[in-house]
C-alpha cells in the first residue's frame, strides 16, 4: 500500500537545511563580502596610481619643454618608473629616459635603460621600441657588426612592428658602410615601397637614388630583362 504522506516542499527542505546551517552560511557569507570589499579597494587603488604615474610621466615631459629647459631630463622619468614600479606610464618612462640619454649622447647610459626595459616588459606592445633602442645604442657606439645582428634580428623576429621601416632604414646604412650595396638597394627599396610619403619613405628614396648614383651597375637591367623602350601614354 503506498504511503499517504506527502514529501515536504522543496523550499521547506531547503529552509531547514539552512537553519541548521545557519551560523557556517553567516561566516561564509562575511568572508565573501570581505573579499569582494578587498577586490573592490584593490582595484580602485590601483586606479588611483595608474592616474597618478600617467601625472608624474606628462609633468616629467612637460618639465623638458619648459623655456629655458634643455630637452627632456632623464632623471625625471627614472623617477617616476622608481617611484611608480609595475604601471605602464613607469615602462613608458624608462623607453622615454633611453631616449632622453642618447639624445644626450649618453649611449651607453641609454643602453642600459632600453635593456632594462626588455627585462621587465616582454609583452609590451612597445617592445620594439626598445629593443630598436638597443640596436641604435650599439651603432651609435660603433659597434657596427653587434648593431646589424640587431637590427636584422628585430626585422626577422618581428616583422610587422611600427619600427621595421626605421630598422631597416638603418641596417641599409650600415650595409652601405660595408660595402653591400645590393643588400643595402633592396632595404631602400622595401621602405620607400611600404613607407610610403612619410619622413622614413621620403628618406629611403633620396639614399636609394644617392646609392644608384654612386653604383649605376645596380640599376641596370638584370640579364633577361627586357630593353624595350617605355610607352608614352601622352597625346602624341
Amino acid at each position: 500500500m503506498e504511503s499517504t504522506v506527502a514529501h515536504p516542499a522543496w523550499w521547506l527542505q531547503a529552509y531547514a537545511w539552512a537553519d541548521a546551517r545557519k551560523k557556517q552560511l553567516l561566516y561564509g557569507g562575511v568572508a565573501i563580502a570581505v573579499v569582494a570589499l578587498v577586490v573592490a579597494y584593490y582595484l580602485y587603488n590601483r586606479g588611483q596610481r595608474d592616474l597618478a604615474a600617467s601625472e608624474a610621466l606628462s609633468a616629467a615631459g612637460a618639465s623638458g619643454q619648459a623655456p629655458g629647459a634643455k630637452g627632456e631630463k632623464p632623471e625625471a622619468y627614472l623617477r617616476v618608473a622608481s617611484d611608480y614600479a609595475g604601471t605602464t606610464a613607469a615602462a613608458q618612462a624608462l623607453l622615454r629616459a633611453g631616449t632622453a640619454y642618447f639624445a644626450e649622447g649618453k649611449h651607453a647610459e641609454a643602453l642600459r635603460q632600453f635593456e632594462r626595459f626588455i627585462r621587465e616588459n616582454r609583452q609590451s606592445p612597445l617592445l620594439g621600441q626598445a629593443l630598436f633602442g638597443v640596436a641604435a645604442c650599439l651603432d651609435a657606439q660603433g659597434k657596427a657588426a653587434e648593431a646589424v645582428e640587431r637590427y636584422r634580428s628585430l626585422i626577422d623576429r618581428r616583422p610587422n612592428d611600427s619600427m621595421v621601416p626605421q630598422t631597416k632604414l638603418n641596417l641599409a646604412r650600415l650595409y652601405e658602410n660595408q660595402n653591400k650595396a645590393e643588400q643595402a638597394k633592396t632595404l631602400y627599396e622595401e621602405v620607400a615601397r611600404t613607407a610610403g610619403y612619410g619622413n622614413t619613405g621620403t628618406e629611403a628614396a633620396v639614399r636609394l637614388n644617392t646609392l644608384l648614383a654612386r653604383h649605376p651597375e645596380l640599376a641596370a637591367p638584370k640579364s633577361g630583362a627586357t630593353n624595350a623602350p617605355a610607352i608614352n601614354l601622352g597625346t602624341p
